[in-house]
C-alpha cells in the first residue's frame, strides 16, 4: 500500500472575526475563514488574480488563543490536514464541507507578529476527530472571548476586508 499525505500549509487574512463555541463537553471551538490570493499571467498576458476562501478549524486552548488575538483582517499562517465531513440540514437537503484542522496557527499582523498559537503556553493536543463529526446547529453554544480594550483592536492602517 502507498503511503499518503494530509498536509496543508496556508498564508491569508481573516474575512471576518473568528467565532468561539464550547461542546457540551467543555472542548472549545473557533472557526475561521482565510482568503487566499494567488496571482497568475491568463492567456491574453494580463495578470490577474484569484481568490480562494478557505475555512479554519481550531481546537482547545489553540482555539481559545486564536479567538482573543486574531480579528477580520489579521494575516496568519496555518499548518494543518484536510478533513471532509457531510451532514443532513434541517432542510433535509444533504451538505458537506472540507475545511482545514489546523495544528499550527501563527500570528502574522503586527499586533500578533511571531506569536504562535502552537508555543509552549499553549499545549499540543490531539483531537478526537468523532467529536469533530457532529454537525453544526448540534448544541455547540457560542461564547465571546475575553474583552479587549479599543486601543488593541486600533488597525495600523485601513484593511480593505
Amino acid at each position: 500500500m502507498a503511503a499518503s499525505l494530509n498536509k496543508v500549509m496556508l498564508i491569508g487574512n481573516l474575512t471576518r472575526d473568528p467565532e468561539l463555541r464550547y461542546l457540551p463537553s467543555g472542548q472549545a471551538v473557533t472557526t475561521f475563514t482565510i482568503a487566499c490570493n494567488r496571482t497568475y499571467m491568463a492567456k491574453t498576458g494580463e495578470k490577474k488574480e484569484e481568490v480562494s476562501f478557505i475555512r479554519i478549524v481550531v481546537w482547545a486552548r489553540r482555539a481559545e488563543v486564536c479567538n482573543e488575538y486574531l480579528k477580520k483582517g489579521s494575516s496568519v499562517f496555518v499548518e494543518g490536514r484536510l478533513q471532509s465531513r457531510s451532514w443532513d440540514a434541517p432542510d433535509g437537503s444533504k451538505r458537506s464541507a472540507v475545511e482545514v484542522i489546523a495544528d499550527n496557527v501563527q500570528f502574522l499582523s503586527r499586533g500578533g507578529a511571531g506569536k504562535s498559537a502552537e508555543s509552549s503556553e499553549v499545549p499540543t493536543m490531539d483531537v478526537d476527530d468523532s467529536i469533530f463529526e457532529a454537525p453544526e446547529g448540534s448544541g455547540a453554544v457560542k461564547k465571546n472571548g475575553p474583552s479587549v480594550s479599543k486601543d488593541e483592536l486600533k488597525p495600523d492602517e485601513d484593511i480593505p476586508f
